[in-house]
Protein backbone atom coordinates (compact mmCIF):
# COMPACT_ATOMS: atom_id res chain seq x y z
CA UNK A 1 0.00 0.00 0.00
CA UNK A 2 1.29 3.40 -1.05
CA UNK A 3 1.63 6.06 1.53
CA UNK A 4 -1.24 8.34 1.96
CA UNK A 5 -1.13 11.78 -0.12
CA UNK A 6 0.08 14.60 1.98
CA UNK A 7 -2.52 17.30 2.22
CA UNK A 8 0.21 19.36 -0.20
CA UNK A 9 -0.58 17.29 -3.21
CA UNK A 10 -4.13 16.80 -2.99
CA UNK A 11 -5.38 17.93 -6.64
CA UNK A 12 -8.57 19.41 -6.75
CA UNK A 13 -8.88 19.41 -10.57
CA UNK A 14 -8.73 15.83 -10.78
CA UNK A 15 -11.57 13.89 -12.68
CA UNK A 16 -12.77 11.08 -13.49
CA UNK A 17 -14.04 9.46 -16.67
CA UNK A 18 -16.25 6.11 -16.40
CA UNK A 19 -17.41 4.15 -18.95
CA UNK A 20 -20.19 1.46 -18.04
CA UNK A 21 -18.99 -2.32 -18.18
CA UNK A 22 -21.82 -4.20 -17.30
CA UNK A 23 -21.86 -5.81 -14.02
CA UNK A 24 -19.20 -5.54 -11.28
CA UNK A 25 -17.75 -8.39 -9.53
CA UNK A 26 -14.50 -9.37 -7.61
CA UNK A 27 -13.18 -9.23 -3.90
CA UNK A 28 -12.47 -6.10 -2.06
CA UNK A 29 -10.36 -6.46 1.16
CA UNK A 30 -11.15 -2.94 2.84
CA UNK A 31 -8.14 -1.61 4.86
CA UNK A 32 -9.26 0.09 8.86
CA UNK A 33 -11.80 3.21 9.05
CA UNK A 34 -10.94 6.34 7.58
CA UNK A 35 -13.20 7.44 10.98
CA UNK A 36 -10.70 5.38 13.93
CA UNK A 37 -7.26 6.07 12.14
CA UNK A 38 -6.96 10.00 12.80
CA UNK A 39 -8.50 9.73 16.11
CA UNK A 40 -5.74 7.37 17.42
CA UNK A 41 -2.70 9.33 15.45
CA UNK A 42 -4.46 12.48 17.56
CA UNK A 43 -4.55 10.09 20.84
CA UNK A 44 -0.79 9.32 20.40
CA UNK A 45 0.36 12.98 21.14
CA UNK A 46 -1.08 12.99 24.63
CA UNK A 47 1.47 9.45 25.30
CA UNK A 48 5.06 9.32 26.71
CA UNK A 49 6.28 6.91 24.57
CA UNK A 50 5.11 6.41 20.70
CA UNK A 51 2.38 4.66 19.25
CA UNK A 52 2.12 2.07 16.41
CA UNK A 53 -1.35 1.96 14.38
CA UNK A 54 -2.03 -1.16 11.77
CA UNK A 55 -4.15 -1.76 8.94
CA UNK A 56 -4.57 1.67 8.29
CA UNK A 57 -6.06 3.10 5.19
CA UNK A 58 -4.26 4.91 2.66
CA UNK A 59 -6.60 8.05 2.65
CA UNK A 60 -5.85 11.68 2.14
CA UNK A 61 -7.34 12.31 5.45
CA UNK A 62 -4.28 10.25 7.12
CA UNK A 63 -1.67 12.56 5.27
CA UNK A 64 -3.71 15.51 5.99
CA UNK A 65 -3.48 14.67 9.59
CA UNK A 66 0.23 13.00 9.50
CA UNK A 67 1.07 17.01 8.19
CA UNK A 68 -0.94 18.61 10.71
CA UNK A 69 0.56 16.60 13.76
CA UNK A 70 4.15 17.21 11.97
CA UNK A 71 3.44 21.14 11.96
CA UNK A 72 3.03 21.32 15.87
CA UNK A 73 6.60 19.00 16.74
CA UNK A 74 5.57 15.53 16.05
CA UNK A 75 7.29 12.59 14.26
CA UNK A 76 5.14 10.54 11.93
CA UNK A 77 6.18 7.63 10.19
CA UNK A 78 4.09 6.03 7.33
CA UNK A 79 5.18 2.39 5.92
CA UNK A 80 2.79 0.37 4.20
CA UNK A 81 -0.42 -0.08 6.12
CA UNK A 82 1.40 1.24 9.70
CA UNK A 83 1.84 3.87 10.86
CA UNK A 84 3.87 5.18 13.81
CA UNK A 85 3.41 8.95 15.49
CA UNK A 86 6.44 9.88 18.21
CA UNK A 87 5.33 12.55 20.81
CA UNK A 88 7.27 15.60 22.34
CA UNK A 89 6.60 16.84 25.19
CA UNK A 90 6.54 20.19 24.52
CA UNK A 91 4.28 20.75 20.79
CA UNK A 92 4.17 23.69 19.58
CA UNK A 93 0.73 24.56 20.98
CA UNK A 94 -0.48 26.29 17.63
CA UNK A 95 -1.64 24.50 14.41
CA UNK A 96 -1.13 26.63 11.11
CA UNK A 97 -4.09 28.44 9.59
CA UNK A 98 -2.95 26.44 6.55
CA UNK A 99 -4.92 23.33 7.72
CA UNK A 100 -7.79 25.88 7.66
CA UNK A 101 -11.09 23.30 6.64
CA UNK A 102 -9.10 20.57 5.44
CA UNK A 103 -11.00 18.17 7.73
CA UNK A 104 -12.33 17.89 11.24
CA UNK A 105 -9.09 16.89 13.20
CA UNK A 106 -8.00 20.12 14.26
CA UNK A 107 -10.79 21.00 16.82
CA UNK A 108 -9.84 17.20 18.36
CA UNK A 109 -6.08 18.99 19.42
CA UNK A 110 -7.32 21.43 21.66
CA UNK A 111 -7.93 18.99 24.79
CA UNK A 112 -4.33 17.02 23.88
CA UNK A 113 -2.53 20.18 23.21
CA UNK A 114 -3.90 21.74 26.45
CA UNK A 115 -2.29 18.45 28.39
CA UNK A 116 0.60 19.09 27.11
CA UNK A 117 1.22 23.35 26.73
CA UNK A 118 -1.97 24.70 28.45
CA UNK A 119 -2.67 26.59 25.51
CA UNK A 120 -3.87 25.85 22.03
CA UNK A 121 -5.09 27.34 18.95
CA UNK A 122 -6.91 25.26 16.11
CA UNK A 123 -8.16 26.70 12.23
CA UNK A 124 -11.34 25.94 11.63
CA UNK A 125 -12.73 23.31 11.18
CA UNK A 126 -13.34 21.52 7.26
CA UNK A 127 -14.53 17.89 6.27
CA UNK A 128 -17.68 17.37 3.95
CA UNK A 129 -20.64 20.12 3.35
CA UNK A 130 -23.01 17.99 4.99
CA UNK A 131 -24.79 19.94 7.04
CA UNK A 132 -24.18 22.46 10.55
CA UNK A 133 -21.80 20.63 12.72
CA UNK A 134 -21.30 23.61 15.30
CA UNK A 135 -17.77 23.53 17.33
CA UNK A 136 -20.22 24.54 20.38
CA UNK A 137 -20.44 21.08 22.22
CA UNK A 138 -17.10 20.51 22.07
CA UNK A 139 -16.50 24.42 23.18
CA UNK A 140 -18.98 23.84 26.19
CA UNK A 141 -17.14 20.16 27.38
CA UNK A 142 -13.55 21.97 27.44
CA UNK A 143 -15.18 24.79 29.48
CA UNK A 144 -17.01 22.88 31.73
CA UNK A 145 -13.63 21.23 31.91
CA UNK A 146 -12.05 24.60 33.22
CA UNK A 147 -10.70 25.82 30.10
CA UNK A 148 -11.04 29.44 28.60
CA UNK A 149 -12.11 29.38 25.01
CA UNK A 150 -12.60 31.57 22.55
CA UNK A 151 -14.00 31.29 19.55
CA UNK A 152 -12.53 33.95 16.63
CA UNK A 153 -12.95 34.31 12.56
CA UNK A 154 -9.81 32.44 12.00
CA UNK A 155 -9.81 29.59 14.70
CA UNK A 156 -10.46 28.74 18.52
CA UNK A 157 -8.04 29.72 21.29
CA UNK A 158 -7.86 27.52 24.68
CA UNK A 159 -5.85 28.19 27.93
CA UNK A 160 -5.53 26.27 31.00
CA UNK A 161 -3.80 26.88 34.21
CA UNK A 162 -2.70 23.40 35.94
CA UNK A 163 -4.89 20.54 34.40
CA UNK A 164 -8.53 20.20 33.00
CA UNK A 165 -10.87 19.11 35.68
CA UNK A 166 -13.25 16.16 35.75
CA UNK A 167 -16.76 17.04 35.84
CA UNK A 168 -20.47 15.97 34.75
CA UNK A 169 -21.18 16.44 30.68
CA UNK A 170 -24.63 15.99 29.26
CA UNK A 171 -24.71 16.36 25.53
CA UNK A 172 -27.57 18.26 22.88
CA UNK A 173 -27.07 15.52 20.94
CA UNK A 174 -25.01 12.13 20.68
CA UNK A 175 -22.07 13.81 18.72
CA UNK A 176 -19.52 11.25 17.62
CA UNK A 177 -16.90 14.47 17.36
CA UNK A 178 -18.03 16.08 20.77
CA UNK A 179 -17.92 12.21 22.63
CA UNK A 180 -14.10 11.96 21.48
CA UNK A 181 -13.64 15.39 22.36
CA UNK A 182 -14.54 14.53 26.02
CA UNK A 183 -13.06 11.25 25.62
CA UNK A 184 -9.67 13.36 24.52
CA UNK A 185 -10.15 15.58 27.43
CA UNK A 186 -11.04 13.15 30.09
CA UNK A 187 -8.45 11.17 30.59
CA UNK A 188 -5.87 13.41 31.34
CA UNK A 189 -8.25 15.55 33.87
CA UNK A 190 -8.14 15.44 37.21
CA UNK A 191 -10.73 13.39 38.79
CA UNK A 192 -13.66 11.79 37.37
CA UNK A 193 -15.99 12.50 34.36
CA UNK A 194 -19.22 11.05 33.03
CA UNK A 195 -20.34 11.79 29.99
CA UNK A 196 -23.86 11.66 29.41
CA UNK A 197 -25.81 10.51 26.10
CA UNK A 198 -21.90 9.88 23.93
CA UNK A 199 -22.02 8.76 20.50
CA UNK A 200 -21.17 4.92 21.01
CA UNK A 201 -20.39 4.52 17.48
CA UNK A 202 -17.88 1.57 16.76
CA UNK A 203 -15.23 3.99 15.97
CA UNK A 204 -16.04 5.51 19.06
CA UNK A 205 -15.75 2.47 21.04
CA UNK A 206 -12.38 1.80 18.78
CA UNK A 207 -10.61 5.01 20.27
CA UNK A 208 -11.70 4.19 23.39
CA UNK A 209 -10.10 0.81 23.69
CA UNK A 210 -7.02 2.60 21.78
CA UNK A 211 -7.12 4.89 24.67
CA UNK A 212 -7.50 1.85 27.62
CA UNK A 213 -4.47 0.54 26.05
CA UNK A 214 -2.44 3.34 26.37
CA UNK A 215 -3.30 3.18 30.59
CA UNK A 216 -6.54 5.49 30.54
CA UNK A 217 -10.00 4.22 32.67
CA UNK A 218 -12.30 4.20 30.88
CA UNK A 219 -15.81 2.58 31.47
CA UNK A 220 -19.28 2.27 28.89
CA UNK A 221 -22.21 2.19 30.58
CA UNK A 222 -25.25 0.69 28.90
CA UNK A 223 -27.35 4.03 29.19
CA UNK A 224 -25.22 6.19 26.41
CA UNK A 225 -22.48 6.77 29.39
CA UNK A 226 -18.58 7.19 29.54
CA UNK A 227 -17.00 7.23 32.81
CA UNK A 228 -13.57 8.13 33.00
CA UNK A 229 -11.18 8.57 35.38
CA UNK A 230 -7.94 10.84 35.22
CA UNK A 231 -4.95 9.26 35.33
CA UNK A 232 -1.31 11.09 35.72
CA UNK A 233 0.04 9.66 32.07
CA UNK A 234 -0.28 7.69 29.00
CA UNK A 235 2.01 5.50 27.36
CA UNK A 236 2.51 4.75 23.86
CA UNK A 237 0.52 1.87 22.64
CA UNK A 238 -0.05 -0.67 19.53
CA UNK A 239 -3.26 -1.19 17.93
CA UNK A 240 -5.05 -3.02 14.79
CA UNK A 241 -7.51 -1.17 13.53
CA UNK A 242 -11.33 -2.69 12.77
CA UNK A 243 -12.25 -2.96 8.63
CA UNK A 244 -13.96 0.24 7.10
CA UNK A 245 -17.74 -0.23 7.46
CA UNK A 246 -18.38 2.88 5.24
CA UNK A 247 -15.84 1.38 2.66
CA UNK A 248 -17.53 -2.55 2.89
CA UNK A 249 -21.16 -1.27 2.82
CA UNK A 250 -19.91 1.07 -0.24
CA UNK A 251 -18.67 -1.77 -2.54
CA UNK A 252 -21.69 -4.27 -1.42
CA UNK A 253 -24.27 -1.44 -2.48
CA UNK A 254 -21.65 -1.08 -6.07
CA UNK A 255 -22.35 -4.88 -6.93
CA UNK A 256 -26.10 -4.72 -6.17
CA UNK A 257 -26.44 -1.71 -8.28
CA UNK A 258 -24.69 -3.07 -11.60
CA UNK A 259 -26.66 -6.67 -10.91
CA UNK A 260 -23.04 -8.11 -10.00
CA UNK A 261 -21.84 -9.33 -6.94
CA UNK A 262 -18.80 -8.54 -4.70
CA UNK A 263 -17.41 -10.02 -1.70
CA UNK A 264 -16.27 -7.98 0.82
CA UNK A 265 -13.45 -9.13 3.22
CA UNK A 266 -11.56 -7.33 6.83
CA UNK A 267 -14.36 -5.93 8.02
CA UNK A 268 -16.97 -7.76 10.92
CA UNK A 269 -20.67 -8.90 10.16
CA UNK A 270 -21.50 -6.95 13.60
CA UNK A 271 -20.07 -3.45 12.22
CA UNK A 272 -22.70 -3.91 9.75
CA UNK A 273 -25.61 -5.13 10.89
CA UNK A 274 -28.57 -2.85 10.25
CA UNK A 275 -27.32 -2.29 6.66
CA UNK A 276 -27.18 -6.18 5.78
CA UNK A 277 -30.51 -6.49 7.36
CA UNK A 278 -31.59 -3.22 5.43
CA UNK A 279 -30.18 -4.39 2.18
CA UNK A 280 -32.18 -7.65 2.74
CA UNK A 281 -35.37 -6.06 2.59
CA UNK A 282 -34.65 -5.04 -0.62
CA UNK A 283 -34.15 -8.19 -1.96
CA UNK A 284 -30.26 -8.97 -1.59
CA UNK A 285 -29.36 -12.04 -0.89
CA UNK A 286 -26.07 -12.76 1.37
CA UNK A 287 -23.70 -15.10 1.66
CA UNK A 288 -21.61 -14.55 5.14
CA UNK A 289 -18.64 -16.32 6.83
CA UNK A 290 -15.70 -15.59 9.08
CA UNK A 291 -13.84 -14.39 6.68
CA UNK A 292 -16.45 -12.83 3.54
CA UNK A 293 -19.52 -11.15 2.94
CA UNK A 294 -21.28 -10.85 -0.71
CA UNK A 295 -24.32 -9.61 -2.07
CA UNK A 296 -26.84 -10.53 -4.94
CA UNK A 297 -29.83 -10.01 -6.05
CA UNK A 298 -32.26 -10.53 -8.81
CA UNK A 299 -34.94 -8.00 -8.18
CA UNK A 300 -34.75 -4.75 -6.17
CA UNK A 301 -37.69 -3.85 -3.65
CA UNK A 302 -38.21 -0.37 -2.47
CA UNK A 303 -37.72 0.48 1.60
CA UNK A 304 -38.47 3.15 3.75
CA UNK A 305 -35.21 3.82 5.85
CA UNK A 306 -34.14 6.22 8.49
CA UNK A 307 -30.71 7.22 9.55
CA UNK A 308 -29.57 7.32 13.24
CA UNK A 309 -27.21 7.06 15.66
CA UNK A 310 -25.79 3.72 16.24
CA UNK A 311 -26.85 1.24 16.21
CA UNK A 312 -29.26 3.14 13.24
CA UNK A 313 -29.13 3.14 10.05
CA UNK A 314 -25.60 5.12 9.61
CA UNK A 315 -26.13 8.33 7.71
CA UNK A 316 -22.48 7.83 5.73
CA UNK A 317 -24.33 4.85 4.15
CA UNK A 318 -27.04 6.71 3.02
CA UNK A 319 -25.44 8.30 -0.25
CA UNK A 320 -24.86 4.87 -1.86
CA UNK A 321 -28.66 3.86 -0.59
CA UNK A 322 -30.32 6.21 -2.36
CA UNK A 323 -28.53 5.43 -5.01
CA UNK A 324 -29.71 1.69 -5.10
CA UNK A 325 -33.20 3.01 -4.74
CA UNK A 326 -33.28 4.41 -8.25
CA UNK A 327 -33.07 0.45 -9.29
CA UNK A 328 -35.74 -0.72 -6.96
CA UNK A 329 -39.50 -1.28 -8.11
CA UNK A 330 -41.63 1.18 -6.58
CA UNK A 331 -41.56 4.19 -4.36
CA UNK A 332 -39.05 4.29 -1.70
CA UNK A 333 -38.09 6.55 1.31
CA UNK A 334 -34.74 7.91 3.05
CA UNK A 335 -35.39 9.77 6.41
CA UNK A 336 -31.89 11.98 7.42
CA UNK A 337 -32.03 12.62 10.79
CA UNK A 338 -28.45 13.47 11.41
CA UNK A 339 -27.38 16.06 8.91
CA UNK A 340 -29.94 18.39 7.94
CA UNK A 341 -28.23 19.11 4.22
CA UNK A 342 -26.68 15.56 3.39
CA UNK A 343 -28.79 15.43 0.71
CA UNK A 344 -27.20 18.00 -1.31
CA UNK A 345 -25.43 15.27 -3.57
CA UNK A 346 -29.00 14.76 -4.80
CA UNK A 347 -28.57 16.72 -7.73
CA UNK A 348 -26.31 14.90 -9.22
CA UNK A 349 -27.71 11.10 -9.16
CA UNK A 350 -31.26 13.49 -10.56
CA UNK A 351 -28.66 14.75 -13.14
CA UNK A 352 -28.22 10.95 -14.57
CA UNK A 353 -31.66 10.41 -14.73
CA UNK A 354 -32.74 9.47 -10.82
CA UNK A 355 -36.11 10.86 -9.97
CA UNK A 356 -35.77 11.76 -6.54
CA UNK A 357 -37.36 14.64 -5.06
CA UNK A 358 -36.66 16.29 -1.50
CA UNK A 359 -39.07 17.47 0.79
CA UNK A 360 -38.86 19.26 4.58
CA UNK A 361 -41.15 17.15 6.15
CA UNK A 362 -40.25 13.96 8.03
CA UNK A 363 -41.27 10.98 6.06
CA UNK A 364 -40.41 7.01 6.09
CA UNK A 365 -40.08 7.48 10.24
CA UNK A 366 -41.07 9.73 13.18
CA UNK A 367 -40.58 13.39 13.33
CA UNK A 368 -37.02 14.34 14.30
CA UNK A 369 -35.01 17.22 15.61
CA UNK A 370 -35.49 19.05 11.76
CA UNK A 371 -39.03 18.62 11.77
CA UNK A 372 -39.69 22.72 12.12
CA UNK A 373 -37.00 23.40 10.01
CA UNK A 374 -37.00 24.19 6.16
CA UNK A 375 -34.40 21.82 5.10
CA UNK A 376 -34.58 19.21 3.35
CA UNK A 377 -34.23 16.24 4.58
CA UNK A 378 -36.28 12.87 3.37
CA UNK A 379 -36.33 11.96 -0.37
CA UNK A 380 -38.81 9.77 -2.07
CA UNK A 381 -37.47 7.94 -4.97
CA UNK A 382 -39.22 5.95 -7.56
CA UNK A 383 -37.66 3.58 -9.30
CA UNK A 384 -36.17 1.80 -11.65
CA UNK A 385 -35.05 4.86 -12.95
CA UNK A 386 -32.89 4.80 -16.64
CA UNK A 387 -29.57 6.03 -15.90
CA UNK A 388 -27.44 8.01 -18.40
CA UNK A 389 -24.23 9.41 -18.44
CA UNK A 390 -23.22 12.92 -17.61
CA UNK A 391 -21.04 15.54 -16.21
CA UNK A 392 -21.03 16.13 -12.66
CA UNK A 393 -19.33 17.44 -9.83
CA UNK A 394 -19.17 15.54 -6.65
CA UNK A 395 -19.26 17.15 -3.30
CA UNK A 396 -18.30 15.06 -0.54
CA UNK A 397 -16.61 11.51 -0.04
CA UNK A 398 -19.50 9.51 0.60
CA UNK A 399 -21.71 11.18 -2.50
CA UNK A 400 -19.07 10.80 -4.93
CA UNK A 401 -18.48 6.87 -4.68
CA UNK A 402 -22.38 7.28 -4.98
CA UNK A 403 -21.66 9.04 -8.15
CA UNK A 404 -19.22 6.25 -9.38
CA UNK A 405 -22.11 3.31 -8.55
CA UNK A 406 -24.15 5.55 -10.47
CA UNK A 407 -22.13 5.88 -13.38
CA UNK A 408 -20.91 2.23 -12.99
CA UNK A 409 -24.76 1.44 -13.74
CA UNK A 410 -25.73 4.17 -16.83
CA UNK A 411 -26.03 3.87 -20.55
CA UNK A 412 -22.94 6.11 -21.84
CA UNK A 413 -19.92 7.37 -20.09
CA UNK A 414 -19.83 9.97 -17.15
CA UNK A 415 -17.38 12.29 -15.88
CA UNK A 416 -16.91 13.20 -12.06
CA UNK A 417 -15.26 16.29 -11.27
CA UNK A 418 -13.92 16.86 -7.76
CA UNK A 419 -12.61 13.31 -7.34
CA UNK A 420 -10.14 14.30 -5.12
CA UNK A 421 -13.12 13.99 -2.08
CA UNK A 422 -13.45 10.34 -3.14
CA UNK A 423 -9.84 9.66 -2.67
CA UNK A 424 -9.92 11.77 0.59
CA UNK A 425 -12.07 9.10 2.20
CA UNK A 426 -11.32 6.07 0.17
CA UNK A 427 -8.46 3.17 0.06
CA UNK A 428 -7.13 3.03 -3.83
CA UNK A 429 -10.66 3.38 -4.69
CA UNK A 430 -9.54 3.82 -8.39
CA UNK A 431 -7.40 0.36 -8.29
CA UNK A 432 -10.43 -1.48 -6.78
CA UNK A 433 -13.37 -0.40 -8.82
CA UNK A 434 -10.37 -1.35 -11.75
CA UNK A 435 -10.10 -4.56 -10.67
CA UNK A 436 -13.88 -5.16 -10.48
CA UNK A 437 -14.30 -4.68 -13.48
CA UNK A 438 -14.81 -1.24 -14.40
CA UNK A 439 -13.67 1.09 -17.10
CA UNK A 440 -11.78 4.07 -16.10
CA UNK A 441 -9.91 6.76 -16.87
CA UNK A 442 -8.11 9.57 -14.99
CA UNK A 443 -8.63 13.25 -16.93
Amino acid sequence: MDAPTPASAVDPGAAWRIEPTGPLRGDVEVAGSKNAVTKHMVAALMADSPSTITNAPAVGDVGITADILRSIGLEVAIDGHAITVVPTDEPTPRVPLEFSGLNRIPILLLGPLLHRAHEAFVPLVGGDRIGRRPVDFHVSALQQMGAEVEVQPHGITARMKGRLKGTRITLPYPSVGATETVLLCAVLAEGRTVLHNAATEPEVVELALFLQRMGAHIALRPDRRFVIEGVERLEGAEARLQGDRLEAFSYLVAGLMTRGEVRVAGCNQDRLVTAINTLQRMGAHFTINDTWISASATRLNPAAVQTDTHPGFMTDWQPPLIVLMTQAGGMSVLHETVYEDRLGYVDAVKAMGGEIELFDTCLGGPACRFHDSSALHSAVVRGVSKLQGAEVTIPDVRAGFSSVIAAAAAEGSSVLHGIHHLERGYNDPYGTLVSLGLHLDRI
